[in-house]
């Protein structure tokens, strides 16, 4: 099977910005060729809290589940969602100054994304 170059960015939770302190909580993958893109994420509220205890983990979920439905086209997903695979992984990764963040995308090689997705997501968040 042919390995596809893919890109991947961590998602992160910046509870304060100015700080720039951070916790890893989900990966997205995205393979241009393969024409997929993949949000996984992982909520652990006393890990965030032992961090932070002034962020509301209700609309970290909300805003995490948002992400996902963007990253699969969904079309409760706004806008974005409707947008082509490419677009949408740039517009997910691109640079804010919010709580939820993403590192700066990084390439790799795979073939098989579905478990290339699972294994940085356990290397990096889990």
């Amino acid at each position: 099977m042919p390995k596809h170059v893919y890109e991947y960015a961590v998602i992160r939770i910046v509870p304060k910005v100015e700080r720039e302190e951070f916790l890893n909580v989900g990966i997205i993958v995205f393979c241009k060729h393969s024409r997929f893109i993949q949000v996984l994420y992982k909520i652990d509220p006393a890990r965030i809290a032992a961090f932070s205890n002034e962020l509301d983990i209700d609309q970290i979920e909300e805003n995490l589940a948002s992400l996902q439905k963007i990253a699969n086209g969904d079309k409760d997903g706004g806008p974005i969602a409707c947008e082509e695979v490419a677009e949408r992984f740039r517009w997910l990764t691109a640079t804010r100054s919010s709580v939820i963040q993403t590192s700066r995308p990084h390439p790799g090689l795979s073939d098989d994304l579905e478990k290339t997705s699972r294994e940085l997501f356990e290397a990096l968040v889990l």
